[in-house]
């Protein structure tokens, strides 16, 4: 606590006992501003402090975030170059199983349908069909026809069960298609794989369709005893 001023004895005071009192009163207020100096400074010196601190923060925080930034930008680089890496690989794998295609109806396949009783005299990939409107019905991996049958031939490079599916349903929209055009053919049915399963050849096989398969450098059809192809 600072010093306190002595309160006057009664019956007044004289003039050095007030001179004196003012003095001190001087003094008491000289202190406390001088404290209070001191308190400012020092206050403005922890201001002063935190501010550089917080500016020292920021600056470390910037830097931070543009070095993330700037690592950010490198992988999307890298990403970028790693998509258009997978979306060739993708692309050439997408020509391999074209060639699969093209290579189903090359004369080989008809020569192997021939074997078991089919004389296809027409046969060609990626076949679409419309209705009188024009609006797409359905397309067809490969198509073979004569005059009494005509196949469509699904073509995947990982043939599985979904694919068999949609293939069955596809047989459907074609007979109507046949039916609407009064084509009565004998509609059959086949599933191409470089890869399938054995259930999903399985599959297939119970549901009537033809399985193809890659072998080496041609294709084989897998006729499985007791085997009845379904004709739409």
């Amino acid at each position: 606590m600072g010093d306190q001023i002595q309160a006057q004895p009664p019956g007044g005071a004289s003039f050095e006992a007030v001179w004196a009192a003012l003095q001190k009163t001087d003094r008491i207020i000289e202190k406390n501003a001088k404290e209070a100096k001191r308190r400012l400074e020092e206050t403005d010196r922890i201001i002063e402090k935190n501010a550089k601190e917080a500016k020292r923060r920021l600056e470390e925080t910037d830097r931070i975030i543009t070095k993330n930034a700037e690592r950010a930008e490198k992988m999307d680089r890298r990403l970028d170059k790693m998509m258009d890496r997978t979306d060739k690989q993708i692309g050439a794998l997408g020509n391999r199983f074209g060639e699969l295609a093209e290579h189903l109806v090359t004369p080989n396949i008809a020569e192997k349908f021939r074997a078991l009783g089919y004389a296809f005299t027409r046969a060609g990939p990626n076949v679409e069909f419309f209705d009188a409107q024009g609006k797409a019905l359905a397309e067809v991996d490969v198509w073979l026809e004569n005059g009494e049958f005509a196949m469509a031939v699904e073509v995947k490079s990982y043939l599985c069960v979904e694919d068999v599916k949609e293939h069955l349903k596809r047989m459907d929209v074609l007979r109507r298609y046949a039916d609407a055009r009064q084509d009565r053919r004998k509609l059959l049915g086949a599933a191409a794989g470089a890869i399938m399963r054995k259930n999903v050849r399985a599959y297939a096989e119970k549901n009537g369709l033809y399985v193809i398969e890659q072998s080496g450098d041609t294709v084989t059809i897998n006729i499985p005893e007791g085997f009845q192809p379904r004709i739409w």
